[in-house]
This record gives C-alpha cells, sequence and structure tokens, in this order.
C-alpha cells in the first residue's frame, strides 16, 4: 500500500485537474462519451498488463545474476533478440492489425503472451540451459507483445478526433506507466516472497483474465457499438478504398516527416530502456541497492510516466493546437539535460533521479509519437501498419542499446566501482542530441486529409 497510495493519489489529482480543463466539444452525446471509456479502459489496462508480462524478466535480472542464473552479457543477448524480433514482427502484425481489427489481435497478445509466459515459469523451475529457453520464449513472448501497440492505436483511432489525440497520448503513456510499475516492483516482490516462477505466473493469470473481459467490452469502432462512426480528421479521412500494406508503406515513406518520426522513435527506444532496464543492475552492482530510488524504482517511474504523458497530453492540444513535434521538442530537451546531469552524477545517489526524470521526458515522448502521431498521420484505415512502422523502430533502438550495453558495461568486479559505468550516461548523450535535433525538424508537422479518389492516390503532403 505504501507504494501504490501515492499513484493512486497522483491519478485521482490529475482525474481532477483534466475535469476542469477546457474541453475539445466535437458534439458527442453523453452516451457515446460513456461507452468510450467502457472500450479504451479495458482496453488500455490489458495494454498496461502486457507490459507486466513483458518487463518482468529485465526487473529481475539482477537477482538472477546473484543466483549466478544469468549474467548481465546474456541478458543483454536475450533483451536483443526479443527487442528485434518485436520490431521486425510489426511488418507482419501491423497490416494482420489493420487486416483483422484491434479486438481481435489485442486477443492474440493477451492470449499468446500468457502462454509464453507460462512457459518462461516452466523454464526457471525445469533446470536445463535457462539462457536458451528464455531466449526463444522471450523472443516469442515479445512477437505476440507486439501486437499490443497496435491494436490501442487501431482500436482508438476511430473513437477519437485529432483534436481530442493529445489527451489520448497522455492516456496512452499513462497505461504505459502502470504496466512499468506492475513489472518492475509487482515483479520484485513476487521474486523475492514467492519466488522466480511466480514472475511468470501471475503476469499470465493476469493477461487470461484481460482476454476475458476485452473479448466482453471491446469493439473496435462506435458502430460495431451502436453509434454512428464519425470523420476523425486524419490522414486518411476521405479515403474510401482499400490499399494494400505496400501502398501505404510506400505513401508513409514518401513522406519527409514520417522518415523523421522514425529516426526520433528510434533514438527514443534506445533512451526508454538504457534508463529502464540497466538503473538497477548499476545501483546494485556499486552497492546502492537499500537506495530510495532503487527500493521504489517502479513506483516512480509510474509516476514519471504518468506526469511525462499528462503534460504532454494536455500542452499538444491546449498550447500547441495538436502538433506533436513541439511536444517531442520540450521532452528530449528535457531528456538531453538529463542526460547530461546523469554524466556528472555517477557514483551519487542523485543520479536516480536525473534518470526518473529522463524517464518522464521520454514515455511522454512515446505516448505523442508511437501512440498519437501514428493515428494522425497513418489515419483510422491505416492505423495498424503506421504504427507498426513506427514502433518497430522503437524497438530497433532498443535492441540497439541492448547489445552495446551488454558488451560495453563493466562486469564482475570491475562493476563494483561507480567510475566505471560512466560509458552508460555517456552513451546516452549524442542518441538525445539527435533526438532533440529531429524534433525540431518536425515542430509544425500536421496530418493532411486524404481528397484523391483514384485507387492508388499521390502521396498525401505532410507538411514539416
Amino acid at each position: 500500500m505504501t507504494h501504490i497510495l501515492p499513484i493512486f493519489l497522483l491519478l485521482a489529482a490529475i482525474a481532477v485537474v483534466l475535469a476542469r480543463l477546457p474541453k475539445v466539444d466535437l458534439g458527442h452525446s453523453d452516451a457515446f462519451k460513456k461507452r468510450r471509456v467502457m472500450n479504451w479502459l479495458p482496453l488500455g489496462l490489458t495494454y498496461a498488463f502486457l507490459y507486466f508480462g513483458r518487463y518482468n524478466l529485465s526487473a529481475i535480472v539482477d537477482l538472477l545474476e546473484k543466483q549466478s542464473l544469468m549474467t548481465k552479457a546474456q541478458f543483454g543477448e536475450i533483451d536483443a533478440v526479443g527487442a528485434y524480433v518485436y520490431g521486425i514482427a510489426f511488418l507482419i502484425n501491423g497490416p494482420l492489425t489493420d487486416r483483422w481489427g484491434g479486438r481481435v489481435t489485442i486477443l492474440i497478445a493477451a492470449f499468446g503472451s500468457a502462454v509464453m509466459n507460462v512457459g518462461m515459469a516452466l523454464a526457471i523451475s525445469g533446470g536445463g540451459d535457462l539462457k536458451t529457453q528464455l531466449l526463444f520464449l522471450n523472443a516469442a513472448n515479445m512477437y505476440f507483445q507486439s501486437f499490443g501497440a497496435v491494436s490501442i492505436v487501431k482500436v482508438n483511432a476511430p473513437w477519437f478526433h485529432v483534436r481530442e489525440r493529445g489527451v489520448l497520448g497522455g492516456l496512452f503513456g499513462i497505461l504505459i506507466s502502470l504496466g512499468l510499475y506492475f513489472s518492475y516492483d509487482w515483479s520484485l516482490l513476487l521474486a523475492k516472497n514467492v519466488g522466480f516462477t511466480s514472475v511468470f505466473v501471475v503476469p499470465a493469470i493476469v493477461l487470461s483474465l484481460c482476454f476475458v473481459i476485452a473479448l466482453l467490452v471491446i469493439r473496435d469502432s462506435p458502430a460495431a457499438a451502436g453509434f454512428a462512426n464519425f470523420d476523425t480528421g486524419d490522414a486518411s479521412s476521405g479515403q474510401t478504398e482499400h490499399l494494400s500494406p505496400l501502398t501505404v508503406a510506400k505513401r508513409m515513406f514518401s513522406q519527409r516527416v514520417i522518415w523523421i518520426i522514425v529516426a526520433i522513435e528510434f533514438c527514443s527506444g534506445f533512451l526508454r530502456q538504457a534508463v529502464m532496464k540497466w538503473f538497477r543492475p548499476y545501483a546494485r552492482a556499486i552497492g546502492d541497492a537499500d537506495g530510495f530510488v532503487y527500493q521504489n524504482w517502479g513506483m516512480l517511474l509510474c509516476i514519471a510516466g504518468i506526469m511525462g504523458g499528462v503534460f504532454a497530453g494536455f500542452i499538444s492540444d491546449h498550447v500547441f493546437g495538436s502538433r506533436r513535434g513541439p511536444v517531442a521538442s520540450v521532452l528530449y530537451g528535457g531528456m538531453l539535460l538529463g542526460a547530461i546531469a546523469a554524466a556528472f552524477l555517477i557514483g551519487s545517489p542523485q543520479i536516480g533521479w536525473a534518470v526518473i526524470f529522463m524517464s518522464l521526458c521520454v514515455i511522454g515522448v512515446h505516448g505523442m509519437l508511437s501512440g498519437t502521431a501514428s493515428m494522425d498521420f497513418g489515419g483510422t484505415k491505416n492505423a495498424g501498419i503506421v504504427t507498426g512502422i513506427i514502433d518497430g523502430f522503437v524497438y530497433l533502438g532498443t535492441g540497439t542499446q541492448a547489445l552495446l550495453y551488454g558488451n560495453i558495461l563493466p562486469k564482475d568486479a570491475a562493476a563494483k566501482e561507480a567510475a566505471n559505468w560512466q560509458s552508460w550516461p555517456m552513451a546516452m548523450l549524442p542518441v538525445a542530441v539527435v533526438g532533440f535535433g529531429l524534433c525540431l525538424l518536425v515542430w509544425n508537422a500536421r496530418p493532411q486529409k486524404h481528397t484523391s479518389p483514384a485507387a492508388t492516390p499521390a502521396p498525401q503532403k505532410l507538411s514539416a
């Protein structure tokens, strides 16, 4: 309760503030708004609990190393393979989500991840070559997990107008943050008090419950729930023909703004996991495992992510006219400052607060770009493919950092000296600089509605 109470209080405070903010009035009925909440809330919670079944392994890696079950280098390899599978899977799962609908694919994600987590529990308890077993099971888990992000964007796109999606991006960040809390704090608590297998069994049970609720409640569009569909004002508004995945991909990659966004998200994937996956191994190695940030890592990540998501959503819709580029620029500026501070704070307990601040910024960026810009620039009809493209680059960045850090971070006795960890924040600095510069290039980017009636229309001109 001491961990979860601050999160509940923060969410309550945010709910009060959001209720008092000026509303974007698009003429939705009260009945529609209530049904929309019933749609995105279980969808979002399913997505959050997918995180619980995704980052649970990384949450206990230092405990596994302490028990001589796994080294940091082995985890880096497992994590990198999983990240690359996750990223490449979007090439398949993005088009499948557009074809089957987000409701079906979120069900596939929950069921598949639950099964893979059971498999990892059996691997942990059954002996044998643990590293090889976890490498394959984690990779399979990441394949199913890759349906999650595209599903949540695909389902929400028909329910929210472009002018409402900034706040929606903030909610996306909140859901990510709750998932990180479940992963890092609950997983560590389960490992210490129940055993390593429970770290995988409990998420499997929770995801099974989410599967049932999602099956009963989630619908792909307002029309499927008994309401009229409406023009969402995004890039596929006015598009009546069905476009092949290849045509959509060509259209997206013919636009300078899309190339810039995927490059930004590559940097985001690198920085997000560089912070989240390596702070605890760093703190434990140098003997700071009793510190406040280490002991409350999941709770602090959650609070930081919630604040970052809400801040990003608010300034996007209410300050920058539903543009996502300025928000990403502000938050990337914060990440750059955080990386500089971390480089000077190696060995100091204050480094924990620097990387928590970086988490606040990077989760806000991820919500704005993967959770919101993908809807805007892909459009309701093509949201699955475009989200897959953007989020795929996030995990290419994740895989890159996993391989890099698995090889450059200190090992064994050398890891006990804080000065030997200087490569950790120093590797973040150039990535943060590049990401910040790229964000400035899309400051004025907005989607334009589709207007051509031709079967294979010319690419849309997206201002940047």
